[in-house]
């Protein structure tokens, strides 16, 4: 990814339509000349700067112009660049760099200016992950992290150019659409919705980070640049469909990363009058890989993740390892035409890119999702392997207790952790909140869940407000911060 292909077509867009808008950010506007040009300009200092092409380049993902404009340089130029999100700490990006064997850490300031840090090499820190071929893999993403120094994803060029071309059938994306980038930068999420916008030559209206959870000026966003295509975790839509705001140039809806709780799913329809909804599930090591067309009128407790992309395999292993055929639950694994050959980090891979259980050429990634598939071939999340534990002895799914409290008309989002108990082994929390203007308690929430939950599934503690729960970088809630606080108020 980004291949010679975007950069191609980005030039073609300049030389065709110069003052078409690619970007807009801040109320600034790009346009494609401008993009190109600034593209080509950085592209010249990194040759003047002279660095090893063998080596990748560090960029921190700021959601500006400009850094769009030093990673497509940088892929003019030549360079693999590794895109982490700039809110990392000095220490894991030192990490980071180090392992990607990167020459430098580059930023690029409002005026084009160009920065840059040179980074020594460091052998010993590098040992155990592969060298990145710039040939093969122009983008390195990193994971969230959340369960220590994020994974790096090399993207490859061809993986991307496939996902692209889906997508711009399947969505039906012009260079007449207007498509909202709200999650950041280094997420998988801007695969669609700011590289593959570029490269049809449409706009993308870049959502600061500080506005991200604004929604009044989301809302405004939408409507002062007609905005026709919007992806996005939950939270997003519970923003944009607030105070019962509408947005009727929007035509494609799509909601990814956690699921779309009931009741805010049945707002949609009114909030998006124009649109179709769909519920995409994938994740960074392989792109999207489940879509499912949705209506909000009709909107259930719990929506499928739906069926294979075209080109996508899927199978499901039963805790024996065997394939299950037809309808029935297991472990995930798929095989994408978009997916990373694996982490940079070779150890890492082991166990998790695997040759196809079913004994075909592929190689499949195990996702830890525990999916169940219908008679009529739908596909279903249940959870995942890591939020399966034993409470009472019980095996318990918390992403089912979640969807459980998700589905009270006065909850806004819920979160739930297991929290070791030395009698118990794992005892539940769940933190609410509660919609504006309801007066929900933890004793209604617990008659709630006592209602349409086993007595082991119920949360042993229920923490209801009107604050939003903590997010990670990707929107998604950040239940290690929600256990570490909940853990804290314990022993405080």
């Amino acid at each position: 990814m980004p291949s010679s292909r975007l950069c191609d077509a980005l030039a073609a867009h300049a030389r065709h339509r110069p003052e078409a808008v690619a970007l807009v950010w801040g109320g600034r506007r790009t346009t494609y000349r401008r993009l190109a040009g600034l593209a080509g300009e950085l592209a010249a200092a990194l040759d003047r700067l002279d660095l090893d092409r063998s080596r990748p380049l560090c960029v921190p993902a700021h959601k500006t112009p400009e850094t769009i404009a030093l990673l497509i340089g940088a892929f003019r130029a030549g360079y693999a660049v590794l895109a982490p999100s700039p809110g990392l700490g000095a220490a894991v990006l030192e990490t980071l760099t180090a392992q990607a064997r990167c020459s430098a850490v580059l930023t690029v300031d409002d005026r084009g200016g160009l920065h840059h840090d040179d980074v020594p090499q460091d052998e010993a820190a590098a040992r155990g992950f592969d060298a990145v071929d710039p040939a093969a893999a122009r983008l390195l993403l990193t994971t969230s992290g959340s369960t220590g120094t994020p994974k790096t994803v090399p993207i490859a060029a061809g993986a991307f150019d496939r996902f692209a071309a889906w997508a711009a059938v399947h969505f039906r994306l012009t260079e007449r659409d207007t498509l909202l980038s709200h999650a950041p930068l280094n997420f998988d999420l801007s695969l669609l919705d700011v590289w593959t916008g570029l490269l049809l030559g449409a706009t993308v209206v870049l959502v600061e980070q500080d506005s991200s959870t604004d929604a009044r000026h989301l809302q405004d966003l939408l409507a002062q640049h007609e905005v026709t295509f919007v992806q996005g975790v939950p939270m997003l839509y519970r923003l944009l469909a607030q105070d019962d705001a509408r947005h009727p140039h929007v035509r494609t809806v799509i909601f990814t990363g956690d699921a779309m709780p009931r009741p805010l799913l049945a707002r949609l329809g009114a909030a998006f009058p124009g649109a179709r909804f769909h519920n995409v599930f994938g994740c960074t090591e392989t792109n999207d890989s489940f879509l499912h067309e949705v209506d909000p009128a009709a909107a259930a407790d719990k929506t499928p993740i739906g069926r294979p992309l075209p080109g996508v395999r899927a199978l499901l292993l039963d805790g024996e390892g065997k394939v299950l055929d037809g309808p029935g639950t297991g472990e995930l694994f798929v095989s994408t035409p978009f997916q990373t050959a694996g982490y940079l980090q070779r150890e890492r891979n082991e166990g998790v890119f695997v040759p196809a259980p079913d004994g075909g050429p592929e190689v499949f990634y195990r996702t830890g999702d525990i999916v169940s598939r219908d008679a009529e071939g739908l596909h279903w999340l249940d959870g995942r392997t890591d939020f399966q534990v034993k409470v009472r002895g019980v095996r318990t799914n918390v992403q089912e207790v979640e969807n459980v409290l998700a589905a009270h008309p006065d909850v806004a989002e819920a979160a739930v952790v297991a929290l070791p108990d030395p009698e118990a082994g794992y005892r539940l929390h769940a933190q609410v909140t509660r919609r504006p203007g309801t007066a929900l308690t933890s004793l209604r929430l617990r008659t709630h869940s006592a209602a349409h939950l086993p007595r082991h599934a119920i949360p042993s503690s229920v923490q209801v407000s009107d604050t939003p729960l903590p997010r990670t970088a990707t929107g998604k809630p950040d239940r290690n911060l929600i256990k570490a606080l909940r853990q804290k108020g314990n022993h405080a």
